[in-house]
């Protein structure tokens, strides 16, 4: 999950940042959805954004937190057909989203557009999960002979 996070952070434009993820089960998820959203009941993730508000400028990196029911998402792949390791995939993605400003909940238009979003970057994560990530240059040093010939032939 946290190489998931790292390429998702950087596809979206934050491969400095900060999040955290926690899985949780239906218990732990629902008392967060009261005591947060007013919402009765477990849900399958929440997004708890700290780019919002008067201090946000404190820690410009820190995204945020995102919660993921893994009970709920058991559930959810089951039904779907999916791993759970696909569908908790599948979470973080909508989670970071929410942490971006994306919201589904507003307009249509948005959820539309989160959507497309979403697919997006679950097919660029599959591409990359499939062709490996691509070796970072080294800062600051040539890379060796070694490394540069690993870096062409893929």
């Amino acid at each position: 999950m946290r190489r998931n996070a790292r390429i998702l952070l950087s596809s979206l434009g934050h491969p400095e940042g900060e999040l955290s993820v926690l899985l949780v089960d239906d218990e732990r998820i629902a008392a967060l959805n009261e005591a947060y959203l007013n919402r009765e009941g477990p849900t399958n993730v929440i997004a708890f954004p700290m780019q919002a508000g008067r201090f946000a400028h404190l820690s410009p990196h820190l995204l945020g937190d995102v919660v993921i029911s893994v009970d709920t998402a058991w559930r959810e792949a089951q039904a779907a057909g999916l791993e759970l390791e696909q569908r908790l995939t599948q979470l973080l993605v909508h989670g970071l989203l929410h942490l971006c400003g994306y919201d589904h909940e507003q307009a249509p238009a948005e959820a539309r557009r989160m959507a497309v979003k979403s697919r997006g970057l679950l097919k660029a994560l599959n591409a990359n999960v499939q062709t490996g990530p691509h070796p970072k240059p080294l800062a600051g040093r040539r890379a060796s002979r070694r490394q540069s010939r690993k870096t062409r032939n893929g």
